[in-house]
């Protein structure tokens, strides 16, 4: 599977602006993808605004959405913010090329930064099949609670991150992903903004591929970059069958 990772800085409450910039850089892409990957809140930067900035499903983001998987013939995904109703949710949509889609609602809250206190949590997880591939996309603060994340039993090849972490929390972002691959004994990529936002937060980006055994195979810093990688399913079935750990993993259920 080839996967596109966008790691861009973001115009700040200014989802025209940013659409348009995300549109051009897939449009741009070296070669033809299977996945497209954006950052959390993709439309605006990560805000407490919700009222100023919310869209009801199936409006402008979400068609732009259909639109880029239509055009491209890959899956794109990230999320935004989004209203039903009072409630407003960050909401990562899945969509498929043949306009198909999934939502998954984030399901930990950031209260840090009072992000508990204006959106409604998530309640379930979303595993996707894509191209022989099981993927679990996720968002931001879920990377620190590994039982959310946990491959138990194996129900997906890729985990995805998408994110707008802070730089001064970068050592924490990168020690994690690794860990969720390591744990769960799968690919994981996580990919977060740059820049300054509007309320003068620095990212740092450090978007990242890391394979099964916990080896990062692409990190980058600082600055704006779109980059593609070929992950292999072959090579993931046969590390789990050489070192089948997940066989011996603690049972649980998340109430």
């Amino acid at each position: 599977m080839n996967v596109s990772l966008l790691q861009t800085d973001l115009y700040w409450h200014d989802p025209v602006a940013n659409r348009a910039m995300l549109e051009e850089r897939v449009f741009s892409l070296p070669e033809s993808t299977d996945l497209i990957v954006l950052p959390e809140m993709f439309t605006t930067g990560f805000t407490m605004d919700a009222r100023a900035v919310a869209e009801p499903m199936n409006l402008t983001t979400f068609r732009w959405l259909k639109q880029m998987a239509a055009q491209t013939g890959a899956v794109i995904t990230g999320s935004y913010v989004v209203r039903e109703g009072s409630a407003f949710y960050n909401r990562l949509v899945w969509m498929q090329p043949d306009g198909q889609f999934d939502t998954y609602d984030k399901r930990h809250l950031f209260r840090m930064a009072g992000e508990d206190r204006i959106y409604t949590a998530g309640t379930r997880r979303l595993v996707k099949e894509w191209k022989g591939w099981r993927i679990c996309p996720l968002i931001c603060y879920d990377l620190r609670f590994p039982v959310w994340s946990r491959n138990n039993p194996v129900e997906y090849d890729l985990l995805l991150y998408v994110a707008n972490w802070p730089a001064p929390r970068r050592n924490a972002w990168n020690t994690l992903l690794q860990a969720r691959a390591i744990e769960n004994l799968s690919y994981v990529a996580g990919v977060n903004r740059v820049g300054t936002d509007g309320n003068g937060h620095l990212y740092a980006g450090d978007s990242s591929i890391i394979d099964f055994k916990g080896d990062v195979l692409f990190q980058h810093s600082d600055t704006e970059l779109t980059h593609q990688q070929t992950l292999s399913l072959d090579a993931l079935r046969a590390f789990r069958d050489r070192f089948p750990a997940h066989l011996d993993a603690d049972s649980f259920t998340i109430e």
